[in-house]
Formats: C-alpha cells, structure tokens, sequence
C-alpha cells in the first residue's frame, strides 16, 4: 500500500505542471510494483490540494493557453481516476475545483475535520472542467451538485460525511491512519479482482438491470474459474 502525499506547501499543494508529472510517475510506479495493493491520496498540511497552478489560471485568463493545455491540468486526478487499484482519499484541508477532482476520482473519501471541499470553478468565471459536474452529481446528487457549482456553496468534512461526499469525517489526527487502513484492506483483494469490481462499478450505472447482471454473472463466473474463493474460504476454515 502506498501514500501519495503532494507536497508543495508555497503553493498549497497546487497543481503545477511539475506536480502533475509527479502524480501521474506516481500512480505508474504503484500500478507497476506487484507488493502495492492500494494507494492513498493526502496533501501536505494545511492543504488537500488547492487546485490548478494560479499562474496557469491566469494564462488561460488571457487567452495565452489552447485547449491542450487546459486538458493537460487534468492529467493528474484523471490518472487517479484510472488507476487499477483501490484508492483513498484523505482529505486535510481544502480540496479546491481541480484538487476537488482529484478527491472526487477516488473510490473513497475520507474527511479531515479541517477538510473543505470548494467547486469554486464558476465563482471565478471559469466553466467547472475534468469531469467535475458529473462527478459531483454522482457522488451527491443534483441538488449539491448545483448548490456547489452555481452558487458557490462550501462544504466542511461533517457535511460532506452527511451529503455522501465522503465516507466519514474524523479527527484530522487520525485521518491518515484510518485512511491507511482502509486502503490495507481493499489492498487485500487480488489486483485483478480488484480492477474487475472497479470496472464494474463504473459501467454498471450506465446499464439497464438486466444488462448488470449478465456483466456482474460474467465477471464472476471469472472469479470462481480464479480459484480465489476457494482460497479464501479455506483460509477461514484453517
């Protein structure tokens, strides 16, 4: 299991180009290292993650960016978003329009007391980016979802607990290591399982219910073929 903490204090855990292509390394090194099971998301106090790099805001102020470079922020909570393994969010601090994505891509989110989550993206004139609006409605419904983006409604760690948005808020001194032990027991699951019920979990949505369970029927049938029940239930046995 692995914690991925982004540390750029000065700019409150911004993220810059520089900590986009960390992020993203990141992710690769978990994925391609066969000891990691699962990865936790933290920032370096005070903050989650503040966002998009406000120089590169700025830029695409003035029309000094393409659209390339505006996806090219979203390559490091998009990577998140894709990774195989499981992942937990513990959120510290504020979580900021793109650094609220980055918490929002992955499975769980836990809350800091200090945590805050902040769509922001409209109230500074920009058009909220990176999936933002349906991931937000996903996790929380329409209701939050618009009371966030267009109105510009804040969210602390307990209300986000209350509304779904995280699985639990807790003292930020035992944040890390609830997190962590979260992430240790979906770390338990083999890798391919673990990618299957994740896959899984994001196609099924778009299915009627009969589709579901043809998918969820197929992908069993591979599970028990695995012989990791039978593993597992001897285990418990022994």
């Amino acid at each position: 299991m692995t914690v991925l903490t982004l540390d750029d204090e000065a700019r409150r855990n911004a993220l810059s180009a520089p900590m986009v292509d960390a992020i993203v390394a990141a992710v690769d090194a978990a994925e391609a290292d066969e000891s990691v099971g699962a990865l936790v998301v933290t920032g370096a106090p005070p903050a989650f993650c503040s966002g998009a790099d406000t120089s590169n805001l700025r830029a695409l102020g003035e029309g000094a960016s393409s659209a390339g470079s505006v996806r090219s922020i979203y390559d490091g909570f998009l990577r998140v978003r894709d990774c195989t393994l499981p992942t937990v969010a513990a959120v510290n601090g504020p979580a900021v329009g793109a650094g609220f994505n980055l918490a929002l891509c992955c499975d769980v989110r836990l809350a800091g007391d200090s945590a805050r989550f902040d769509s922001r993206f409209a109230m500074i004139g920009l058009h909220p980016g990176g999936g933002h609006t349906w991931m937000l409605d996903r996790a929380a419904g329409p209701h939050t979802a618009a009371a966030m983006t267009v109105f510009g409604e804040r969210v602390d760690g307990r209300r986000a607990a209350e509304l779904g948005l995280a699985w639990a808020c807790l003292p930020d001194a035992e944040l890390l290591d609830a997190a962590v032990a979260l992430a240790a027991r979906g770390a338990t699951l083999p890798r391919e399982l673990a990618r299957a019920v994740k896959a899984s979990l994001r196609e099924t949505p778009t299915l009627d219910f009969d589709a579901a369970v043809t998918l969820e029927l197929e992908r069993q049938a591979t599970s028990l073929q695995a012989g990791w029940v039978a593993e597992r239930l001897a285990a418990r046995r022994g």
